[in-house]
């Protein structure tokens, strides 16, 4: 690709994930001269797919929600013309999510009628406890107006923001109405807490910090529709990357940021080789304390960096991708999410994690109704591979395959005990570390959901979309929730700071 140093751009954007493309078609939608530089060969950040054995593996990005026509998502995507342009497909209405808890199976199912009437069957006396969950899930959307394409105004969204998602559940749960000793009364309202919860791995992170709005808005997006891309989430980059060129837009691979300076209200973007971009706006995408890290610090406040970089970082994940064998595993229409009872014994294995996992099979099956290919993802600590921090990708020596390949097969071990003959299914198997994620996403210590927002601390762990500096702003999961809908309306939110967000909501409405 053509280099374009030296040129001086409206607005210049670091990182070509969801959210700096997202940045990038509003721009150059409204006339701006906008130049998205990314420090990989290949643009999409978590939307980029890889192939092995001819199959294509999705990395970040497996299936999102609201994409029905009306609700959320998709009257986002279709202001940026991504509605109808994509191959998806829609998951299993009766449990989009299947949660294993033991030996039992748990559906979490799109409609919220048919979610708690499916869920029903397994909690008989949990017919008001369940209702008033989806109650709540509508009432905590209701409350938060970019959700709901409204301009924000009351702030009703704080309350939830300040309410702490395992204590809410907690109390949900004791409502159920169960019958028996204190103890199986307790498993009970336990049990429930976690099919609820079942779906979202953060939950192996700090589950008593996580504010209530994180899991309200993901669930209730899913809950409304759910869908994945098939043949991989690359094809959301590709339209975006499409549209964007169209449009006029610049994208510069293969340029690691290295320093950003601010000299007579414009800045100047040194990269690794040496290029110079200029451009009177900055838009990161990159993590906030990664971005700190490369401007003077004279910039900010002390106690705005020292906010910055001691944000804590969300839990990582550890993944199996795995070329099936011809006709050896079914196909699943829904994802299967396996958590350890509460109460049963853990056992010996070689890595410190919950012994929790999402299998998953990627769109489309064969003709035969058989996967092609699996996804196996457990959240894991990045300390189980602090030894190997200072290595590069391919250099880690023999000693961390030897670490990773043993995490696999405990991995393996437990996938077992609900799909006997699972190795006798590979194929071919890629293992991902936390390590992996650091490096290819570039979050410290490979965070999948980002920075930890914290429920007891809600203003002090809020990155937000604009900074005192005037022109320089931050975008992606670090400053809304993660996940596609998450980073869109994030996105929004960061453009409506340049463009007015009066002013780009109702263009977005009336698309």
């Amino acid at each position: 690709m053509t280099k374009i140093s030296g040129q001086v751009y409206d607005v210049i954007i670091a990182g070509s994930g969801l959210g700096g493309l997202l940045c990038g078609n509003i721009l150059a939608k409204e006339g701006m001269r906008v130049c998205i530089l990314e420090k990989h060969h290949q643009p999409g950040g978590g939307l980029q797919t890889f192939i092995r054995k001819g199959i294509s593996f999705a990395t970040g990005v497996h299936y999102f929600g609201s994409m029905d026509p009306g609700q959320t998502l998709y009257r986002y995507w279709n202001y940026l013309g991504l509605t109808g342009s994509l191959d998806l497909e829609r998951m299993n209405p009766d449990g989009f999510d299947i949660i294993g808890i033991g030996d039992d199976e748990y559906p979490l199912a799109m409609g919220f009628e048919n979610f708690a009437a499916r869920l029903l069957p397994l909690f008989p006396s949990g017919k008001v406890v369940l209702e008033k969950y989806c109650d709540s899930l509508k009432e905590i959307s209701r409350a938060f107006p970019l959700y709901n394409l409204e301009l924000p105004g009351n702030h009703k969204e704080d309350h939830y923001r300040a309410l702490c998602a395992y204590q809410f559940f907690s109390d949900l749960a004791n409502e159920l109405k169960v019958t028996g000793s204190i103890s199986q009364r307790n498993q009970a309202r336990a049990l429930l807490v976690n099919v609820l919860t079942g779906n979202n791995l953060l939950y192996a992170g700090n589950r008593s910090n996580t504010p209530l709005h994180i899991p309200a808005l993901i669930n209730h997006s899913f809950i409304s529709s759910a869908w994945r891309p098939v043949n991989g989430s690359e094809q959301i980059a590709k339209k975006l990357l499409e549209s964007f060129r169209a449009m006029g837009g610049a994208i510069v691979l293969n340029q690691e940021i290295r320093k950003i300076s601010i000299s007579n209200n414009s800045f100047s973007i040194k990269t690794a080789s040496r290029e110079y971009f200029s451009s009177k706006k900055f838009i990161s995408s990159m993590h906030p304390a990664n971005t700190l890290g490369m401007m003077d610090p004279a910039l900010f406040r002390k106690s705005y960096s020292r906010r910055i970089t001691g944000l804590k970082n969300t839990v990582s994940s550890f993944a199996l991708y795995i070329v099936l064998k011809d006709g050896a595993f079914r196909y699943l229409d829904h994802n299967y999410y396996y958590h350890k009872p509460e109460d049963a014994p853990s056992e010996e294995h070689s890595m410190a994690w919950r012994e929790t996992y999402m299998l998953h099979t990627p769109p489309p099956a064969s003709e035969d109704g058989f996967a092609k290919s699996m996804i196996i993802m457990t959240s894991m600590p990045f300390s189980n591979f602090m030894k190997w921090q200072n290595t590069r990708t391919g250099d880690r020596g023999p000693g961390y395959l030897d670490f990773k390949t043993k995490c696999a097969e405990s991995l393996l071990d437990l996938v077992e005990k609900k799909f006997p003959g699972i190795r006798q299914a590979v194929q071919f198997m890629e293992i991902s570390t936390p390590l992996t994620w650091r490096d290819y996403t570039g979050t410290p210590e490979g965070a999948m959901y980002g920075i930890e927002r914290d429920c007891h601390e809600p203003l002090g762990t809020t990155v937000l979309p604009a900074t005192k500096i005037p022109g320089f702003y931050f975008t992606g999961q670090n400053i809304n929730i993660h996940g596609v809908l998450g980073v869109t309306i994030g996105a929004v939110l960061t453009c409506g700071e340049i463009l007015g967000q009066e002013y780009l909501l109702t263009k977005i409405k009336n698309s």
